[in-house]
């Protein structure tokens, strides 16, 4: 393990700098280049302390797992289906009902393309390499929230921000809870892929129905 000192600069350069580097307007190279080698540098870390092994988590963890993710995401449905009848009515559903068959692709592309790698990263990876930096939990789960939002700002939607911090919240106390990659994983995909399914994918940044 790394001094503190290091790992505090790493994290900096990789889930601050570099996610702010692509609000400049600058040559795409200077954007893809450090992009390719943060990513190779977090895959090599991530293979040498087996971050990418899969583990299924406690059968204790399953139940209070579903309960309280299940409440969770009653609020989030009736929420998000107010708000996209208020704002958007046109695309509430839409993908469902017009695209059938691309709501499909997008809710496996999502799982498994999107949101594995984002929780190996953000929770798993994140954790594990820097948890002991901050002493307090609670800052350490906003501060996590608010580097997760941080990697979102290249879409340049202030909706994109809020929902990331909230779900980054979510996701960061289920991990600090369970330490399973997989239960953070499955939540992250029932909330994103609702959203998706209620008709926020074009103010998220997903394929839409037109």
């Amino acid at each position: 393990m790394k001094s503190k000192l290091y790992r505090g600069i790493e994290l900096f350069l990789f889930f601050v700098l570099l996610p702010l580097s692509y609000l400049l307007d600058s040559h795409f190279l200077f954007k893809v280049i450090p992009t390719f080698f943060g990513f190779i540098y977090i895959l090599v870390l991530l293979k040498r302390n087996q971050y990418l092994k899969f583990s299924l988590p406690s059968v204790t963890l399953w139940k209070p797992f579903w309960k309280t993710t299940l409440i969770k995401l009653f609020i989030i449905i009736i929420v998000t289906t107010i708000y996209v009848y208020g704002i958007a009515p046109d695309k509430l559903f839409s993908v469902l009902l017009k695209k059938p068959g691309l709501w499909v692709i997008i809710l496996f592309v999502y799982t498994f393309l999107s949101v594995w790698p984002q929780e190996i990263i953000y929770r798993t990876f994140f954790y594990d390499r820097y948890e002991d930096l901050i002493a307090n939990n609670y800052l350490f789960i906003f501060i996590n929230a608010i580097l997760f939002s941080l990697a979102h700002i290249f879409l340049g939607s202030l909706l994109v921000q809020i929902l990331t911090f909230l779900g980054g919240l979510l996701f960061a106390y289920t991990y600090h809870k369970t330490r399973s990659t997989i239960l953070v994983s499955i939540e992250h995909a029932i909330y994103g892929n609702w959203l998706f399914t209620v008709g926020m994918g074009d103010m998220l940044a997903f394929p839409g129905a037109d």
